[in-house]
């Protein structure tokens, strides 16, 4: 007998540890992107015994009655036609991501919250080796607000110089990891690529305040909108894309990662300069942008 409404226990219920939360969470989702799951899932993805992953099907069908049932044949649980997901909000991006860590390696199937796994892969670039060694100086730089000393390699020198940098932050282009931090050398805040350091020294205390980075902690909004010159039909798609309303689509980020996501989205040069078919979205405030430009150095 199913209990009332009132007296459904929630996510959020204080005696719900975070172990069950998450477990209920995973039989939502598994329901939600595969259509069925049985006990076994739950014992061999979280490590609990059959009976624990009972009860937590029991307690998954009183929060949200109706969500799944039985399958004699198939002995298992499956996704009923009224099924409305309670205690997450599915996304795709979510269910992509697991699929991307696992062509790239970093997740195990044994790993991953999914079992139907359709054939996938992704496009292999080469990778930027980040030495383990220098990114634990690193981090141990600035979880101790140090400074560091860097045998770094510059584009602009033909060859590797040392450094004092005071890091406070990490930043990634979508390619490179970047350590944010102030140049003792130039006086500045700047990037340092990660894989671009030869070598670390020495450690020594430092004052740089990581609030005065004012590049890294000032938002700055980009609004984008369709090509113009576009037909109809690539125009609402690209709209789509992009997820835009009224074909304008407004988000944030940091002033030190602009001229990354600019170069990312190919905005960093006019809509004259390519296509509309190879560059279809246009940078409708390129004139306040372009103003804060003048402020960033990537070093």
């Amino acid at each position: 007998m199913r209990p009332d409404h009132d007296s459904r226990p929630t996510l959020r219920s204080p005696d719900l540890r975070w172990g069950i939360e998450r477990r209920l969470e995973f039989i939502e989702l598994r329901l939600f992107w595969e259509g069925r799951l049985n006990r076994s899932d739950l014992t061999r993805v979280f490590g609990i015994s059959a009976m624990q992953a009972s009860a937590d099907l029991r307690r998954y069908d009183a929060m949200a009655p109706g969500n799944a049932r039985y399958d004699r044949n198939a002995k298992c649980f499956v996704r009923s036609t009224q099924f409305a997901p309670l205690l997450v909000h599915p996304d795709s991006a979510s269910y992509l991501h697991q699929l991307s860590a696992l062509a790239e390696g970093v997740l195990s199937a044994s790993e991953s919250w999914l079992r139907q796994v359709p054939s996938y892969d992704k496009v292999s670039f080469p990778c930027r080796l980040v030495d383990a060694h220098i990114l634990r100086a690193v981090l141990d730089a600035v979880n101790t607000r140090c400074a560091l000393n860097l045998h770094y390699q510059s584009m602009a020198h033909p060859e590797p110089r040392w450094c004092w940098i005071a890091p406070h932050a990490l930043g990634l282009d979508g390619a490179h990891w970047y350590a944010r931090a102030f140049c003792h050398r130039d006086q500045r805040f700047k990037d340092f690529r990660l894989s671009r350091v030869v070598a670390v020294g020495d450690v020594r205390p430092d004052d740089t305040l990581p609030s005065s980075d004012r590049a890294w902690h000032t938002p700055v909004t980009l609004r984008i909108g369709v090509h113009p010159a576009l037909s109809a039909g690539p125009q609402r798609v690209i709209a789509r894309d992009y997820d835009m309303e009224n074909g304008e689509r407004a988000f944030t980020t940091r002033l030190a990662l602009l001229p990354y996501l600019l170069k990312r989205l190919s905005l960093d040069v006019g809509s004259d300069v390519r296509a509309p078919q190879d560059q279809p979205i246009v940078l409708l405030n390129r004139e306040e942008i372009a103003s804060l430009m003048g402020g960033v150095d990537h070093g």
